[in-house]
């Protein structure tokens, strides 16, 4: 398939959004995902075969994906609770494990940090391969994206994507707590 890309943001309007549809403009292999406004509440109880579909189509499209590139806002200093609620999701699915992922921040100068710093941890934790070379600030007015910025948001995806290779299989307690 290519990258799937995933914004953080449920904001109709969201700059983190615009910027990843400028990327899948540039590169049509990738999909942006639509759906974390779908997911249920994270519930360990939920977490069992069959999952709910709104989750299936989630784990889904991270399986088939040659990597994952997300873009968030930050929201009080972390991650908006809706995209923690997603990132939740993909703990007991093992999909995520070893699978090429990395970010963009596109706020302004000195924002993000907190929130950037909070999914390093939590792909970590979930065995993601984070690609440092894919992980970039780049500020984007919130009244459109350039060429010159949809050049750079691009050379992001594409350091993403040079980063594929081979996925080892998810441990048997692969980042699962409280199930």
């Amino acid at each position: 398939m290519g990258l799937l890309l995933v914004s953080g943001s449920l904001r109709t309007g969201s700059t983190n959004t615009e910027a990843l549809r400028a990327i899948a403009g540039a590169r049509p292999s990738d999909v942006l995902y639509d759906g974390i406004g779908a997911l249920p509440h994270f519930d360990p109880d939920l977490d069992v075969d069959p999952v709910p579909p709104a989750v299936a189509e989630l784990r889904a499209a991270i399986a088939t994906a040659d990597g994952v590139l997300f873009c968030t806002p930050e929201y009080a200093g972390e991650l908006p609770g809706s995209f923690k609620n997603l990132l939740d999701w993909t703990v007991g699915g093992g999909e995520i494990y070893e699978k090429p992922v990395g970010w963009i921040n596109v706020a302004a100068e000195g924002r993000g940090a907190g929130a950037h710093a909070a999914l390093r941890i939590v792909l970590g934790y979930v065995g993601a391969r984070i690609v440092d070379d894919a992980c970039a600030a780049i500020a984007v007015p919130r009244t459109a994206v350039d060429a010159d910025t949809a050049t750079r948001l691009v050379a992001v995806a594409d350091a993403l994507s040079r980063a594929g290779g081979a996925r080892g299989t998810p441990p048997a307690t692969a980042g699962g707590t409280g199930r």
